[in-house]
């Protein structure tokens, strides 16, 4: 389905009215809200602009802003947040507040015309089925749409309270009362889950299409539906469209959320329920024999990622392929310059640090084997996924990023080049060119918003947390090590140089294995890998309460001509100017603060 096609009319269609009109209590405006009750393609419209609300981010953006890269822009909100310390109540790269807050308005006002709409006036069966789905869907995205405010503006105000925002479950007009206080964070989690809770006990677990009348639900077919009527509204069709499994993993994700070191104190969400919801969500897959052994590497997967494509295991939820994504853009941006791109996401030398040894020992332990002298040697095969260092062999050519050639690959040598001395790897096709000589190969991309691997983590995070590194006490079948096992083998670690298994195995895992806290530094590391440059990082270290601040480094590479031997040289590329004391917890916008008197806003922040 081509939900983003709908989404732009219907929000063309929206755009033709006055917004003062969605808030002004005349009778004429009355009369446009019954108008839109009537006419299900406007109607139709307000859930779409809560779709078109969802704040996900086709691009790495916000890892510029964390310890795992950089941008060779001079001038990017990011980096100026991050490196210039710009970042304020009244400057927010990160902010959520007017976009969620927008679609919160008009998923509030769908649901209460949704079943004075007709959807289909021929049948009562057809017509509940649609007010289910519709319904299903509004609360849903609602539930994210808050879960998105929280993890950008919940924290704790000067009177110790931990606050959300303001909790709205019915549309505001012209007669409202816009001086609302933010609602305890606990509140908003609890109106999240019941959010959940409405979309999953409404909407199928998956939309596929039914063979027989005898696979309808009894509610429907009590009302005389058939199952063509109930793929017309339940079918493959409406794929993409919000879920009950895709609801499930919504609810884990906020469980996870406030089950974190920054929230849990005042939550009311506790380590073992996240664990709990994030393993439902498991189990429909199998648990670990659901887990996709290429999961890692979904983006290589040319056969998959184009149109009339079979779905991948690895991708709970995603984008729809649209024309927009058969493009170069990707790599317009982030090759080097020496294959037309601008080189535009700069891999750290903190994150290249962070993948351990093929082994699976960080480099820094003393048997690990890491040798610095040949710093990308015999290391964990998803560097080389994830990161074109100094001689790596992309598109057929060799990528140098030292200073020794005369190539624009170089680092620092030119405005797009690079800056750390790595270039991104992640994400891209190899197979595109964005040749500016118009011979452009163009290739479709695909954009995860949930990935398994994702709550894979986030179960072994809860579940470590919880129960300790082997702790199962819900039956679930698996437990923090056994996920961390699985994510491990399947990116080689334990295996020496051409694949095969060490003697010892994973040694460095089994050491883990015995100390929760160790657990949690390696759960926390695999999560940085895994989901690197996917906009994860920059709300991971805050919700984990760690430090902010650290320097990121690059990689300079000399070549000593009387030796001829390479020279690594770790250097210090930006700064970051952030205050742990308080910025682990965004602002409450300034202008809403001085508006209404009733908000209060995070500590630290003006």
């Amino acid at each position: 389905m081509k939900t983003r096609h709908i989404i732009f009319y219907f929000i063309g269609l929206l755009a033709l009215c006055s917004c003062d009109d969605m808030f002004e209590p005349a009778k004429e405006n009355f009369r446009q809200l019954d108008d839109l009750a009537r006419e299900s393609d406007h109607a139709h419209g307000l859930l779409m602009y809560g779709y078109a609300s969802l704040p996900y981010m086709t691009t790495t953006q916000t890892d510029i802003a964390t310890d795992d890269a950089v941008t060779n822009l001079k001038s990017s909100t990011y980096k100026d947040m991050a490196a210039f310390g710009t970042w304020r109540s009244d400057n927010n790269p990160m902010t959520q507040w007017d976009q969620c807050k927008g679609g919160i308005q008009y998923l509030n006002l769908f649901l209460t015309i949704v079943d004075k709409s007709r959807w289909a006036p021929s049948a009562e069966s057809k017509q509940q089925m649609f007010v289910d789905r519709l319904s299903g869907e509004a609360y849903g995205l609602r539930a994210l749409l808050y879960y998105y405010l929280l993890q950008a503006h919940g924290g704790y105000a000067d009177d110790g309270v931990l606050y959300g925002v303001p909790l709205l479950t019915t549309p505001e007009d012209g007669s409202s009362d816009f001086n609302q206080p933010r609602a305890t964070f606990a509140d908003c989690v609890k109106q999240c889950f019941a959010d959940c809770d409405m979309a999953i006990s409404l909407l199928p677990t998956d939309y596929v299409d039914i063979s027989s009348d005898d696979e309808i639900p009894a509610k429907y077919k009590a009302l005389g539906a058939n199952f063509s009527g109930y793929n017309l509204v339940f079918g493959v069709k409406s794929n993409g469209l919000m879920s009950g499994r895709i609801a499930e993993a919504v609810k884990a994700q906020i469980a996870l959320l406030a089950a974190s070191p920054a929230f849990r104190d005042q939550s009311g969400v506790t380590s073992a329920e996240a664990a709990t919801l994030c393993a439902n969500v498991l189990k429909r897959v199998g648990g670990l024999e659901g887990f996709d052994p290429t999961g890692n590497i979904w983006y290589k997967n040319s056969t998959k990622l184009g149109p009339g494509s079979s779905e991948m295991p690895e991708i709970l939820w995603r984008e729809s392929r649209v024309d927009s994504h058969n493009n170069t853009s990707q790599e317009g941006d982030n090759f080097p310059p020496s294959l037309y791109g601008k080189g535009l996401v700069n891999p750290s030398q903190n994150l290249v640090d962070a993948f351990p040894m093929r082994n699976g020992r960080p480099i820094t332990d003393p048997n690990s084997g890491y040798n610095p002298q040949e710093p990308y040697a015999n290391r964990d095969p998803r560097l080389s996924d994830n990161v074109i260092y100094n001689g790596t062999t992309y598109r057929r050519s060799e990528i140098i990023t030292g200073t020794y050639s005369n190539n624009d690959d170089n680092i620092n040598r030119r405005a797009t080049s690079t800056v750390t001395g790595y270039y991104l790897k992640k994400l891209l096709r190899e197979d595109v060119s964005p040749s500016a000589s118009g011979s452009e190969i163009k290739q479709w991309h695909i954009y995860p918003r949930i990935r398994y691997t994702e709550i894979f983590l986030a179960y072994a995070e809860a579940a470590n947390d919880a129960w300790g590194p082997k702790g199962d006490p819900t039956g679930v079948g698996f437990t923090a090590y056994d996920v961390i096992k699985a994510i491990r083998q399947r990116a080689g670690l334990g295996t020496n140089e051409i694949g095969m298994p060490l003697p010892e195995g994973d040694a460095y895992l089994e050491e883990c294995a015995g100390n929760q806290d160790m657990m949690t530094n390696l759960i926390r590391n695999e999560r940085r890998l895994e989901l690197c440059f996917e906009n994860k990082r920059f709300w991971d270290l805050r919700r984990w309460l760690l430090p902010l601040n650290e320097k990121v480094k690059g990689m300079k590479i000399d070549l000593d001509k009387e030796t001829n031997t390479l020279i690594y040289t770790v250097i210090d590329v930006e700064d970051r100017q952030f205050d742990s004391s308080y910025q682990c917890y965004g602002p409450i916008p300034k202008s809403e603060i001085l508006k209404w008197s009733n908000l209060k806003q995070n500590k630290g922040w003006q």
